[in-house]
């Protein structure tokens, strides 16, 4: 809650977690807010306004079961094959409703506030997920259910802070970037 407003506002956070095989890294962004207000509006709008390639769909832990506070898993990536639908919308939709409910577990979203609190989550599933003809879901699951509830410590915590990215802004290279320095992209 802000101390000068009472409210909660709106919270955002990010997170990255990779090291298993390929095509398993994580890379979720989070908005957290209350749904009685502009984010609730949102959180509306991106439910009914649904878009070829980039459905929206709430986090449930079984095909009738959502997860409180409401979340919407939003992707990144433009849904092109029946494997990857079922990839996003079987594992990865269930690790983030177990990281959802991780947050809420540890402490990081309150629980008194569950029911007046929603998330929506970018979520990042490598477009190669569909190609692997052995895909270990089990790590799959455990690296997004990680980076959800990660996420969603980094927006409640404010992480990084503007102290910490000050001080390092000039340490930090974008990995990409540096590709392109190096003439690899």
């Amino acid at each position: 809650m802000s101390a000068a407003s009472g409210r909660f506002g709106i919270r955002i956070g990010e997170a990255l977690v990779a090291g298993g095989p390929p095509g398993t890294a994580a890379e979720p962004e989070v908005a957290i807010g209350e749904l009685d207000g502009p984010f609730g509006t949102a959180f509306a709008t991106l439910l009914g306004d649904q878009t070829k390639g980039h459905s929206k769909v709430l986090s449930l832990l079984n095909t009738d079961v959502m997860v409180r506070p409401p979340t919407l898993c939003v992707s990144k990536v433009t849904v092109e094959n029946e494997r990857y639908t079922n990839i996003l919308m079987g594992t990865v939709q269930y690790a983030t409703s177990m990281g959802v409910l991780d947050a809420v577990r540890s402490g990081d979203l309150p629980r008194d506030k569950v029911d007046d609190l929603g998330i929506i989550v970018s979520v990042w599933l490598n477009p190669s997920v569909a190609t692997i003809e052995k895909l270990d879901h089990k790590i799959l699951f455990d690296i997004h259910r990680k980076a959800t509830a990660l996420a969603i410590h980094k927006a409640m915590t404010y992480q990084p802070t503007i102290d910490w990215l000050l001080e390092n802004q000039d340490k930090v290279i974008h990995k990409y970037f540096e590709k392109g320095l190096k003439g690899e992209i």
